[in-house]
């Protein structure tokens, strides 16, 4: 499965495919960070982000599109162009009739690491580490789109090995799900 993940924001939308097995194995196809200015006019920053993630859709044509699900900060203006950008991104993925998966944070941590606090350093080392990388991708927000590329991936159903073994990252990802199973039964 491809699947393009998005990091919404206005001054860097990152941005992250990944092809993934059956098995769960993930390989980096694209990664990078849609920029623009911040004296520009909104429309035309909203317009960079469309016509980047948009040029993405056609090259790489993934079959599905995670976005990082917009959550409350106390900076209301980053709040507001981190929703702009990713009414964008849920725009042009609808354009093209794809299945859309949003993720909050701490899902994305969880299935990454196994711990849904992990730090950004944790976050990235491991996106290092699934995809077989010599180093971590820059900035964050490129790291933190793979992140949501794998997560997307990695929800659907485990296929395990004939011998019953998981691998690390599938482990946690069961790990992950359980502890949300139990937390949505105990509130």
């Amino acid at each position: 499965m491809r699947v393009l993940g998005i990091d919404p924001g206005l001054t860097r939308c990152g941005v992250g495919i990944v092809d993934v097995a059956p098995d769960r194995t993930a390989v980096l196809v694209h990664v990078g960070v849609i920029r623009t200015p911040p004296h520009e006019a909104l429309e035309q920053r909203l317009l960079a982000v469309a016509t980047g993630i948009g040029a993405l859709l056609e090259e790489f044509a993934p079959q599905a599109v995670a976005v990082e699900r917009v959550f409350a900060q106390h900076n209301l203006r980053t709040v507001m162009g981190t929703a702009q950008a990713s009414g964008i991104a849920l725009s042009e993925a609808a354009k093209r009739g794809l299945p859309v998966g949003l993720h909050t944070p701490s899902e994305v941590k969880a299935a990454i690491t196994g711990y849904g606090s992990a730090d950004k350093r944790q976050v990235g080392a491991m996106v290092a580490r699934v995809l077989g990388l010599d180093a971590v991708p820059r900035p964050a927000d490129a790291a933190d789109a793979l992140a949501l590329a794998i997560c997307h991936a990695w929800k659907g159903p485990a296929i395990v090995p004939a011998d019953g073994t998981l691998t690390p990252a599938q482990q946690a990802w069961r790990n992950a799900e359980k502890a949300a199973r139990a937390h949505k039964l105990r509130t």
